[in-house]
């Protein structure tokens, strides 16, 4: 009888120290934590590579400094240019596209096909709607960060009012119709 209520009190006893080591583990777990990371200087984020080569053909446009495909001297139209301005004049509609040197796609286009632009206009046809598509043209084109751009319209249509109502909105648009030349650099 002795020795069972030795074998009782030895097993309570063991069953306090379990206990107590499965209670320490827990609380040792929640107060495990990451160390604080100390705070970066800014000196450090505003620091630049002093090798540092800037790749970007935007900015080598902007400077003029990206090389332009000249194609054949007889070509009409010549196709020395960044990016080039197409105005057209259907029976029913206006359209303005400019194109990149690089690609047959049209970078931007604008054009009273658009049903926001046709609800805004009375007809798609006349000398207020080619100003309408110039103004909303010069938009996009600023949005898209294209500021030069080459236009050369057709000599016997380049006189007509509507050209020239769409090339003014252009260029109140803040759109310069001609590029810098090329610049080369003696290597």
């Amino acid at each position: 009888m002795a020795l069972s209520g030795f074998n009782l009190s030895l097993r309570r006893l063991f069953g306090q120290i379990q206990q107590y080591r499965v209670a320490t583990s827990q609380t040792a777990r929640c107060l495990n934590q990451a160390a604080p990371q100390p705070e970066p200087s800014a000196d450090e984020n505003q620091a630049v590579n002093p090798t540092f080569m800037n790749r970007n053909p935007r900015n080598l446009e902007q400077m003029a400094l990206a090389v332009k495909d000249r194609g054949w001297s007889t070509s009409w139209p010549p196709r020395e240019f960044y990016h080039r301005l197409v105005f057209s004049r259907s029976q029913h509609h206006v359209t303005a596209q400019v194109f990149s040197s690089s690609s047959p796609v049209p970078v931007l286009t604008c054009s009273t096909t658009e049903w926001s632009l046709r609800r805004e206009l009375a007809s798609t046809r006349c000398v207020a709607t080619c100003q309408a598509v110039g103004e909303v043209l010069a938009i996009r084109c600023q949005q898209a960060g294209i500021t030069r751009m080459v236009y050369r319209a057709i000599p016997w249509t380049y006189r007509s009012d509507a050209v020239q109502a769409f090339r003014t909105a252009l260029k109140e648009g803040g759109v310069t119709l001609s590029e810098p030349r090329r610049k080369y650099i003696a290597k």
